[in-house]
């Protein structure tokens, strides 16, 4: 296959060569000093890819990359024709190449892509034993936590070279421990190293799960320093409720320009059926993710300043999914100098991740998929269940009751309370509902 990017005559530099592991395939990105036409193509006995670049020049490193768990044994390169520049792939296993080009982009140099797909799944250890499952299962809400950004793509940076995409996926992986200790929680990552994902297929990652919430982890910048705060954004299906929700919107988007890119099944339908059906699955999902993302904002502003106390919407790419309720979490603003320590900080990101899960919890025990675990004790399974909820300002007993469907009575009297006095930062437990 052949790639093309005009203005190509003066010799073009590899000014660097960088290396991502993802599970299904591993990524070589070059960093060039201008545009370049190449060519690649593959031989076998033994099996190596092979790209020629046109009037080009090797100038970079490779001993800094780390080859391990990658399909690759050795990289060689050698000048070819004169001007024109030869890089040899020596495989260990055999893979399906993919290449392209990609123009500079928000402070990115132009660089060529090379993408080596797996042939076949990597499998670690033994394949795993189907025993089948008794018919009275009661199944795990599935969250699918996405840590934005990866690989080439870093995100927003901060102070002391502080990268978006480091920070976020330490945040989903803290997140994701602390849900998978919770009974009838089941959350699962859409990258799990640094690498990264196409923006529309961290959606079909988390169908592919069939999980009942998406969340999306974010850590952004803002062109001030001062601009700080937490938020929680849903999918806005016309304008932005602002012009911050915009501007965050427009940047995230651009990811998929960095970072590289070269469920309801309407197979079967006619164009305006199709049109229909995803109207109205998508009225139903917004309605659901503005519902837990204000459960999520509420919880996460008890212990983080929040930029706006209501959820937020844009026309974030990643969101766009017509059946599972997606949220994007942007838990502070890495371009400040405050909250970028904050968010540098494991206690920090530990005490963040312990309100974003009291948030799901409080949405999930009030809306509980129908065969869950969490619908089976809120229906006075076990015994029923008990949640928590941390007073945070300006909430009323009376607030509180109607917002878990029971009376002001009932829960005083759960938590032994005589009056109306409660303290911000106390915490309720809420009785099950019956």
């Amino acid at each position: 296959m052949l790639f093309v990017a005009l203005g190509a005559e003066a010799t073009t530099r590899v000014d660097g060569v960088r290396l991502w592991r993802a599970p299904d395939h591993t990524r070589l990105v070059f960093d060039l000093s201008g545009p370049v036409e190449h060519n690649l193509f593959t031989l076998e006995n033994p099996k190596r890819v092979v790209i020629d670049v046109n009037r080009a020049q090797f100038n970079a490193s490779l001993d800094q990359l780390n080859l391990a768990e990658t399909p690759i044994n050795n990289i060689r390169y050698a000048p070819r024709n004169g001007t024109d520049l030869r890089v040899v792939l020596d495989l260990s296993a055999g893979v399906k190449p993919n290449s392209f080009f990609l123009q500079r982009q928000a402070g990115a140099s132009d660089r060529l892509v090379v993408d080596l797909n797996d042939l076949a799944p990597r499998q670690e250890g033994p394949p795993p034993v189907s025993v089948p499952e008794p018919a009275s299962t009661r199944r795990d809400i599935i969250i699918a936590i996405d840590a934005g950004h990866g690989g080439e793509d870093p995100g927003a940076l901060g102070p002391n070279r502080l990268q978006e995409k480091d920070v976020v996926l330490k945040i989903a992986q803290a997140l994701a421990k602390k849900l998978n200790a919770e009974p009838g929680y089941t959350a699962k990552l859409v990258r799990t190293g640094d690498y990264y994902v196409a923006l529309r297929e961290r959606r079909n990652i988390a169908r592919k799960m069939q999980a009942d919430l998406f969340m999306s982890i974010h850590a952004d910048a803002f062109t001030k320093p001062s601009a700080r705060g937490a938020s929680v954004f849903a999918l806005s299906r016309s304008g932005a409720t602002s012009e911050m929700a915009r501007f965050l919107a427009q940047s995230e988007n651009e990811s998929d320009l960095i970072g590289g890119v070269g469920s309801v099944s309407l197979e079967d339908k006619d164009e305006v059926l199709a049109g229909v059906l995803v109207d109205l699955s998508m009225t139903a999902t917004l309605g659901a993710s503005l519902q837990v993302g204000d459960y999520v904002l509420q919880s996460m502003g008890q212990v983080a300043h929040l930029h706006k106390r209501q959820v937020e919407q844009a026309g974030f790419a990643v969101l766009k999914s017509p059946d599972v309720p997606s949220i994007l979490v942007e838990t502070g603003f890495i371009s400040n100098p405050g909250e970028a320590k904050k968010l540098a900080s494991a206690s920090y990101r530990n005490t963040l991740t312990a309100q974003l899960v009291r948030g799901v919890k409080q949405y999930f025990y009030q809306f509980p998929p129908a065969g869950s675990y969490i619908a089976w004790k809120k229906s006075g399974g076990g015994g029923g269940l008990v949640t928590e909820y941390t007073i945070s300002r300006g909430d009323t007993l009376s607030e509180i009751a109607k917002r878990f469907n029971i009376s002001v009575n009932h829960l005083q009297q759960f938590n032994g309370i005589n009056g109306h006095v409660i303290k911000v930062g106390q915490v309720l437990r809420i009785p099950p509902t019956t």
